[in-house]
């Protein structure tokens, strides 16, 4: 005998670009969010946390975020919109190619935000190895962008979508599923 549900029933369908910004904006928002900080892994027998406590975490705090809607495309009738959750650009972008992102030139809120790679300045696992350093985030306005603060605090900040014209952007992505809000 097939039990019923306790509660009321509700037929729905999820709101894609409504809970993609919701999801950004709650990220930045109402002091730290440590999500985002710690990916631990072995390199050659010895311990290492890739995202070095959030300095390394623009590409978890992005592809994190759309892996949890993954199964809301049409309840998973469709193709994912990221298949893998990263910790680099590189890969995150040849994913998001992959499952349907295309470039635009227009700052669209909620769409994925690859900024111009600097030269890594600093000691860590990427600055001991001069490695050319892209950033990733989210546009939340024609202004304004959410990503992870990786040069100062370690978690998710809104700022200036081009660091206040010291950061170009490199591309921004949309994905066709975001319009069917």
């Amino acid at each position: 005998m097939i039990e019923t549900h306790p509660l009321p029933v509700h037929v729905v369908r999820i709101k894609l670009l409504k809970s993609l910004l919701a999801m950004i904006e709650n990220s930045a928002k109402g002091g730290n969010n440590y999500f985002f900080r710690n990916l631990w892994a072995d390199e050659d027998g010895k311990e290492i946390d890739i995202l070095e406590n959030g300095q390394n975490s623009c590409c978890a705090h992005v592809t994190w975020i759309l892996y949890l809607l993954n199964d809301t495309l049409e309840y998973a009738k469709k193709p994912h919109w990221i298949k893998f959750k990263h910790a680099t650009v590189f890969s995150t972008e040849k994913d998001l190619l992959a499952n349907g992102w295309f470039e635009i030139k227009d700052h669209r809120p909620g769409a994925v935000i690859i900024w111009e790679p600097r030269t890594a300045s600093v000691h860590g696992l990427l600055g001991d190895k001069n490695a050319e350093l892209q950033h990733i985030g989210f546009c939340v306005s024609e202004t304004e962008a959410i990503s992870n603060d990786s040069k100062k605090t370690g978690f998710p900040v809104r700022h200036h979508i081009t660091y206040n014209e010291t950061r170009p952007i490199k591309k921004i992505l949309w994905h066709p599923e975001l319009d069917n809000d």
